[in-house]
């Protein structure tokens, strides 16, 4: 009776592993997601930005695949990364704070689970970011920490090289007979929050950008700020911008520390990729850059995220596969992709069947020139934390329009912008009686998103 039992769960264990890992141990490539923190979509060389200095990040870009217009669908950190993990909206996976967790049924149908069960070594380093509850037993290798963390601990090198260290550590580690997936996620280009030096930087990029001039935006001004709904002055946002932005000198360093900080990271992806080549596992490992979400470097007067500005939504995307043939390698896509893609998109590479749960999309298609199916053309846009100085906000971004309802502001506001003839979305339409149809469709959509999506 024992034996047949032991024979039964190994046939179901095969049944589930035919059905998860669909791919042959040597077809199932290793696979690394950097997340940095706070990265707006144009802060990289490869995104147009003729500033900052990024060239192994840009290598990245130009041998494998960028996106052009990739968001974040809630711009808070603890939320976008529960995103992240879970490939789901934050209506969906609850997380709309810094204390939820996800349980741990829920953490069950993660994509780092998944891989875990599916047969990959997975790792994570940095900044957890979902909740104080770390979970450190379900990974194989675990260098997180709770919080926000510091860029100088006494005695101890700059973050991000102690990230670098911890990374080279675990793909010394590493053999070629275990596909693996590492998650490094970096404090990066996170502020240290509170009052004093904001964007805390290693001294060896203190000369950096020293000669260069950052040209602000063109709503970074007093003008800007006045133009904004009442609704939206005053608070977090603008208290920060009062520490970062509040003059050119101010707005000048502030900016070149950000990019300094972000200088560090690009030298972490150079170091990262030598190693893997050093230990003969980088024909094979599949890389995913991006952000948790954008951020405001002065526009319209602000800074932080939370609302959803362009700066605060848009991040940066890139796929490498270096098993792409040269003819698909380099473009910039203009398909709008989201943090609830990526789950699905690591999964896919390695053969595992996303659940049914998840309610993003595979990005591999679109890497490998074979999507066959109409891609997205909207999404919803989600701010549930709560916050006594910061709206919450929920709406619908199409390539050419936004609409953003802010339900319990007094009185409540709605914001409508035509994207493709305002860029900077200066004028609302919300009162124009020329629009009141592109109001009541966006509206409808809206309603529609929040039943469905849930």
């Amino acid at each position: 009776m024992r034996n047949r039992t032991l024979l039964l769960a190994l046939s179901l264990f095969a049944l589930l592993w035919s059905s998860n890992a669909r791919l042959s141990a040597a077809e199932r490539p290793n696979l690394i997601f950097l997340l940095t923190d706070d990265q707006r979509f144009d802060a990289l060389g490869c995104m147009g930005n003729s500033v900052i200095k990024t060239p192994n990040i840009d290598k990245l870009a130009a041998e494998g695949v960028a996106f052009d217009n990739a968001f974040a669908t809630t711009a808070i950190c603890a939320t976008s990364r529960a995103s992240y993990l879970t490939g789901q909206y934050a209506r969906r996976h609850g997380v709309v704070d810094f204390s939820t967790v996800l349980t741990p049924e829920a953490f069950q149908q993660t994509f780092p689970a998944l891989l875990r069960a599916a047969g990959y070594r997975t790792a994570f380093i940095g900044k957890w970011g979902v909740g104080n509850n770390l979970p450190a037993d379900q990974y194989d290798y675990w260098k997180g920490f709770a919080g926000q963390g510091q860029y100088f601990v006494d005695g101890q090198p700059h973050m991000t090289q102690r990230l670098e260290n911890q990374t080279l550590e675990f793909l010394d580690m590493c053999q070629a007979d275990q596909p693996f997936c590492l998650q490094v996620s970096f404090k990066a280009a996170h502020c240290q929050d509170g009052p004093g030096w904001q964007f805390r930087h290693a001294p060896k990029y203190t000369d950096y950008y020293t000669e260069d001039r950052v040209t602000p935006a063109e709503t970074a001004n007093e003008e800007g700020y006045a133009s904004l709904p009442p609704q939206l002055q005053g608070g977090e946002s603008r208290v920060r911008w009062e520490r970062r932005f509040d003059g050119d000198e101010m707005l000048q360093k502030n900016v070149k520390d950000y990019y300094r900080l972000l200088t560090g990271v690009d030298d972490f992806v150079g170091a990262m990729v030598a190693k893997l080549q050093e230990k003969k596992l980088a024909d094979n490992t599949v890389i995913v850059y991006t952000s948790d979400h954008g951020f405001f470097l002065g526009e319209h007067g602000l800074s932080g995220k939370w609302l959803m500005y362009e700066p605060s939504i848009r991040i940066p995307m890139i796929i490498y596969d270096p098993r792409l043939p040269q003819s698909l390698r380099g473009p910039h896509l203009d398909e709008m992709v989201l943090n609830i893609d990526v789950a699905p998109t690591l999964l896919d590479f390695a053969g595992v069947k996303a659940p049914a749960v998840m309610q993003g999309r595979s990005l591999k298609p679109l890497v490998e020139g074979n999507q066959d199916k109409p891609w997205r053309t909207e999404f919803l846009y989600e701010h549930l934390f709560p916050h006594p100085t910061i709206p919450q906000s929920e709406g619908v971004r199409t390539k050419d329009w936004k609409y953003v309802d802010y339900e319990k502001t007094e009185p409540k506001l709605e914001q409508l912008f035509d994207l493709k003839n305002d860029p900077h979305e200066t004028t609302n339409l919300v009162g124009d009686p020329k629009y009141a149809d592109k109001l009541n469709e966006f509206r409808a959509k809206l309603d529609r998103m929040r039943t469905e999506l849930k």
